[in-house]
């Protein structure tokens, strides 16, 4: 995209791309804290480029507001170096300090239709920065996320403490045992991960048509409730 080059004509394509990016700016919101304002700019409408924004109130802007003169100098950067985003230092309308970050959107084409702008608020107090850092929660703090290296260290990680509590839980008949813990395996959504079956069925020691079994009626009954 060379200098002086007016808006780009996006398809329809190129909308959706850009709509799907909001529960990401949501996402990144809610997990990033009020410090971050966050910005997403469609290039169809310099004039009205924002379409998306989260904590606007560190610059002063809404939906519906022009692209910064800023953008559009570093839109011949990413354009032209191939770049995904930049990283800077600017100040808002107050002369307050941001960091910032500019990542370019890319639709049809390989084209640059749109902007996902990021600034961090650096007047945010140290208070506030770690109230954000911490779970306010008891769900949040309750939370447990397994980072495996491969699907068979997932599943075994899901699948050990699951069997633990099945297996010391008198209410459920021994006959039922494997029956509880294949369906709390669907519930967390192990049996997605490729040949889990097989691997479950070799971890209970039970076939794996034992295991599609239980599956099918598990399943019969989550959709008939």
């Amino acid at each position: 995209m060379a200098k002086g080059i007016g808006p780009v004509k996006l398809t329809r394509t190129d909308q959706k791309i850009l709509k799907s990016y909001i529960p990401t700016l949501q996402g990144l919101a809610a997990y990033l804290g009020s410090s971050y304002e966050i910005v997403l700019h469609s290039l169809e409408d310099y004039d009205h480029s924002v379409i998306g924004i989260i904590n606007g109130e560190h610059t002063g802007r809404r939906i519906g507001a022009p692209i910064t003169d800023l953008a559009l100098d570093m839109l011949d950067e990413l354009s032209a170096g191939g770049k995904a985003s930049t990283v800077y230092f600017s100040r808002n309308k107050k002369g307050e300090p941001l960091k910032s970050t500019t990542i370019a959107v890319r639709g049809e084409h390989d084209r640059i239709i749109g902007l996902i702008c990021i600034n961090l608020y650096l007047n945010t107090s140290l208070c506030d920065i770690l109230d954000g850092l911490t779970p306010g929660t008891v769900q949040a703090m309750a939370a447990r996320e397994n980072f495996a290296a491969d699907a068979k260290e997932l599943i075994v990680s899901a699948l050990e403490p699951v069997r633990a509590r099945v297996m010391a839980d008198d209410s459920i008949l021994p006959s039922n045992k494997n029956k509880a813990i294949v369906e709390e395996l669907d519930q967390k959504g192990m049996f997605r991960l490729k040949d889990s079956v097989v691997f479950v069925a070799e971890q209970l020691g039970i076939s794996r048509n034992t295991i599609y079994m239980h599956l099918r009626n598990h399943r019969k009954r989550t959709e008939n409730n």
